[in-house]
């Protein structure tokens, strides 16, 4: 997986947490920023995508323990 800085993730998606808005390449800072999406859609949906991963992740550390 690429971290995302690539010469294609300025024409991506991100979601900006600080507004909650879909952006088109770097507008915001990137610390009020998640992503890079390959469509508005995915960035729209950023925050069940993190949901849902901290949930898996803490089922996996709580396995671990």
């Amino acid at each position: 997986m690429s971290d995302g800085m690539g010469p294609d993730a300025e024409h991506k998606y991100w979601y900006n947490m600080r507004t909650g808005a879909v952006e088109q390449g770097f507008v915001s800072p990137s610390y009020d920023r998640v992503g890079p999406f390959d469509t508005r859609e995915e960035a729209a949906h950023a925050l069940e995508k993190l949901r849902a991963n901290s949930a898996k992740w803490a089922e996996e550390d709580a396995r671990e323990d």
